[in-house]
């Protein structure tokens, strides 16, 4: 029986029918791993012995007669840049390469509450910088829809890990679309929540007011159920939302009838593929004929986005990582003549070159004579888009549009383009602008590569967007396959 292949939902009513063991599942799981790791390069740290072992724990609660959480037993792996006690956490970068937590993430506390096996830490772009996982600091993953393509980034070794069976659910971070954008190219279900409503407590940051950890999944049903158990207000975060979230998986309907979608035209223009077009306006319209209805937007500041984006965000980046000098934790160059020399040569040697690029245009936006021309009007077009946001919502329940503008391109591809790859979060980067939840979901694909549609809501309407996916997936034909590794 291949246990790699099924959701966690399913696990979860084996686990309790006992027809296979928490044990079995892990094993299942690292066998899966050992058959195709070599291919696909999702993994930067497998804690084998940890994870059996988390498993022994579960079965002993089973048999013992203990009412588990529905994420008992079920391998999730986290994104290397999230922190795990004990295990180490690189953000695929040489400047923390032999980093150990002394902590826990908030959601890694909520996970293991919950009982969930840890496989391991999976790749991503260095810092969460990038959009294909081509920019780690030591491997490339492969997408395992077609092993010379990108998965998309940066949370493309939790999108692969999921898509390839190495493992059944994955947490992400998501600042510009790197959830959703891996989600799309990779096949599978990618979920960025809310800005607040999981706490950044332990994620290592890129841009704070951006950031957001989020689930990735096979189904909506999977995806719902995780982000169940890593929502929630956290002392540890200022920016975290006080309010009650219900349990996502047991009040997830596949209703649309009445829902209201609408249509943003500026996703739909130059930029965007045409064939991606087609399939997301026709799984528009299959929800028209459950009982949806339609009706068109606009967006007007969304060309301006991807500018406001790199703006913000890259900012922030050279503010939050000027803690890596050398000093504190982390790498520090071997040769050095003095302190100054110190702090440039530890930066120059454990920084690659994307991270570098960000940090030198965040100083350049946020020095003297600079900060009023660029960083002060990125802040004020982000106020916009956000009131832009809230009067669209007016006129419609769930916003659709495509999750990226292409299928997933070849490795090494984009890597002399910055601006080429930048492009790539052109559809995403709204979302995070204005700390709304975006979910995508497989639609189709083309020339034999997924294409992704992604749903925006409002503020804390993920119930929402699960409901619309859920009905899109069972019209689909049910959750997403793992794919077989050609």
């Amino acid at each position: 029986m291949k246990l790699y292949e099924k959701t966690a939902v399913e696990l979860g009513a084996m686990l309790r029918r006992k027809e296979c063991s928490a044990v079995e599942i892990a094993q299942d799981t690292f066998d899966r791993i050992d058959q195709v790791e070599d291919k696909v390069h999702a993994y930067l740290t497998l804690s084998r012995q940890e994870a059996l072992a988390q498993a022994e724990k579960v079965d002993e609660r089973l048999a013992a007669g203990e009412e588990l959480s529905p994420l008992a037993g079920i391998p999730v792996a986290v994104k290397d840049n999230i922190s795990t006690k004990g295990v180490r956490t690189t953000c695929a970068s040489r400047m923390l390469e032999n980093y150990i937590p002394p902590f826990n993430a908030f959601v890694m506390d909520k996970l293991e509450a919950a009982g969930i096996v840890m496989p391991g830490k999976v790749n991503l772009d260095e810092f969460a910088m990038g959009s294909s996982c081509e920019n780690s600091a030591f491997q490339k993953t492969a997408n395992p829809r077609d092993l010379t393509r990108v998965p998309g980034g940066s949370s493309g070794g939790s999108a692969a890990a999921v898509a390839a069976g190495e493992a059944v659910l994955a947490l992400g971070s998501d600042t510009g679309g790197s959830i959703r954008q891996p989600a799309s190219l990779c096949g599978i279900v990618g979920l960025k929540p809310t800005y607040g409503s999981v706490s950044r407590y332990g994620l290592v940051a890129f841009a704070s007011s951006l950031d957001q950890i989020g689930p990735m999944g096979r189904s909506v049903e999977d995806v719902a159920m995780l982000y169940s158990a890593i929502c929630g207000h956290d002392p540890m975060d200022a920016t975290s939302a006080r309010r009650e979230y219900p349990d996502f998986g047991k009040t997830l309907s596949r209703q649309v009838k009445g829902l209201r979608i609408g249509l943003p035209k500026e996703y739909f223009g130059d930029g965007v593929d045409d064939g991606i077009k087609e399939l997301v306006l026709a799984a528009v319209r299959r929800l028209e004929k459950e009982g949806a209805s339609i009706c068109e937007i606009s967006l007007p500041s969304t060309d301006s986005a991807l500018s406001a984006y790199y703006i913000i965000s890259s900012a922030e980046a050279s503010s939050n990582l000027a803690r890596f000098d050398g000093v504190k934790y982390g790498y520090r160059t071997k040769e050095y003549e003095n302190l100054i020399d110190m702090y440039e040569r530890t930066r120059s040697e454990g920084f690659g070159d994307e991270v570098k690029r960000r940090i030198m245009l965040g100083t350049f936006v946020l020095s003297s004579g600079y900060y009023d021309a660029y960083y002060k009007k990125a802040k004020a077009l982000q106020m916009q888009i956000a009131q832009e946001y809230a009067a669209g919502f007016e006129q419609c329940d769930v916003m659709m549009v495509p999750t990226s503008p292409c299928t997933a391109f070849r490795l090494g591809e984009n890597m002399d383009d910055p601006l080429k790859m930048y492009a790539a979060d052109i559809c995403t980067i709204t979302v995070n602008i204005a700390g709304l939840p975006a979910l995508s979901i497989p639609c189709g694909s083309l020339e034999g590569l997924p294409v992704g549609l992604q749903m925006i809501g409002p503020r804390f309407s993920e119930e929402t967007l699960f409901r619309a996916a859920a009905c899109h997936e069972m019209l689909q034909g049910g959750p997403c396959a793992v794919a077989e590794l050609h």
